[in-house]
């Protein structure tokens, strides 16, 4: 009986929570100009240092946003990059993820090597 109690429960927390929104994420991403660098569609970056993001998974997308953000202060999780660290500070948990689903929703053209 508890069982089904607490998985109702959860169930509908669920069900609760915000869904990504890739539309938001668009506007997101438009503001904050993610195209300077990562070029137009997020597929064509302005140099080989910087990655194509379009198709990307949005777990990963998400991940590493949330790295970017942590920076130094956690040497096993952050990621360490000066312009997308500054970038990143102003962004909610719910923009990060609208960002992801945002990127994970547009064509890409990775090559997977099997």
């Amino acid at each position: 009986m508890k069982f089904a109690l607490i998985t109702t429960i959860l169930l509908s927390s669920v069900s609760l929570a915000q869904a990504a929104s890739a539309d938001k994420g668009k506007a997101i991403v438009e503001k904050a100009n993610c195209a300077s660098c990562h070029g137009a569609n997020l597929n064509a970056p302005i140099l080989p240092a910087y990655p194509k993001l379009a198709g990307q998974y949005a777990d990963y997308v998400y991940y590493a946003l949330r790295a970017y953000k942590v920076g130094n202060t956690n040497a096993q999780f952050g990621r360490n990059n000066a312009v997308m660290s500054s970038q990143v500070q102003t962004f909610s948990d719910a923009d990060m993820q609208d960002i992801a689903a945002y990127i994970a929703s547009l064509p890409g053209n990775f090559v997977v090597k099997r």
